[in-house]
């Protein structure tokens, strides 16, 4: 275990031994748990903070579209769904893609 110093008030100090007193317990162990609830609470807060925060956001187009359309940019020249895809999503590829994947196809056969 590190120690660590801290600079505290008097009357701060003389809190703490009227508390660990009251508890039957050491000066370092109730800081020592007074860090270990802090921690837990700030994990808390940011859960608290933070989940549920795309709750109200509303997408503009259909997440499963989106997720097809990006598949579908994956889509290369050589894939044997390149027509079919391209059909589909024609904005994703251009002459270039053509190009190589007639080529390819000469290739192949």
């Amino acid at each position: 275990m590190t120690r660590i110093l801290a600079d505290l008030s008097e009357d701060d100090v003389q809190w703490l031994d009227a508390q660990a007193v009251g508890q039957g317990t050491s000066r370092a162990q109730l800081l020592r748990d007074a860090v270990a609830a802090f921690r837990a609470d700030a994990s808390k807060q940011g859960i608290e903070k933070y989940f549920g925060i795309w709750r109200d956001r509303r997408s503009p187009q259909d997440p499963v579209e989106w997720q097809r359309r990006e598949r579908a940019s994956w889509t290369r020249p050589w894939d044997p769904d390149y027509w079919d895809v391209r059909k589909e999503f024609p904005d994703l590829f251009d002459a270039d893609d053509d190009r190589e994947a007639e080529r390819y196809r000469r290739k192949q056969a």
